[in-house]
């Protein structure tokens, strides 16, 4: 049974350590270290001033006021502009199980809705098989190729959602 006592909130300056370690840690775990994967990214060390720009958001997933995880939408680069990509999303051991992610894609999802796009995109990787479950229980489909131009040319596999309906009820006041 999941443990839904983790919070995910947008990130700040001071997350900045916690997610690149947590991102340096993950990706090598799915032998994601090599070129043409997201851990080479300029972005990875500063990921609150990355996502700050408009068009862009970035959470944490935090349990116990600790750093477990995050992930987060922006444009997808070279590509359709009504389209954004997911981000970005590595959680810790620990995190994995709780429910934690398909909240976080929740929350990605109604952001980018927000943003304006009018779909998501997203690319992994072979032997992500739980990360590939997870996407696909959340309404995204397999696609043949890539879009846009990620640069993340180590990524094997390809994922999009359209976003027409809220995944948040309604909050009523």
């Amino acid at each position: 049974m999941p443990h839904n006592d983790f919070l995910i909130r947008t990130i700040t300056a001071a997350d900045n350590a916690a997610v690149a370690a947590i991102i340096r840690m993950v990706m090598p775990e799915f032998g994601a270290s090599g070129p043409g994967f997201a851990i080479h990214d300029a972005e990875v060390d500063d990921m609150a001033g990355a996502y700050s720009r408009p068009g862009c958001t970035y959470f944490v997933v935090t349990l116990d006021d600790r750093v477990l995880g995050g992930g987060g939408v922006a444009a997808l680069g070279g590509g359709d502009p009504g389209i954004c990509e997911l981000r970005k999303m590595y959680f810790l051991p620990e995190l994995r199980g709780r429910g934690a992610g398909a909240a976080l894609i929740r929350r990605c999802l109604d952001a980018a809705r927000g943003l304006g796009y009018r779909a998501c995109y997203l690319e992994t990787l072979t032997g992500m098989d739980a990360a590939q479950r997870l996407y696909e229980r959340n309404g995204f489909r397999r696609i043949p190729a890539a879009l846009g131009n990620t640069g993340h040319f180590g990524c094997n596999r390809f994922y999009l959602r359209e976003l027409q309906e809220p995944l948040l009820p309604p909050v009523v006041a």
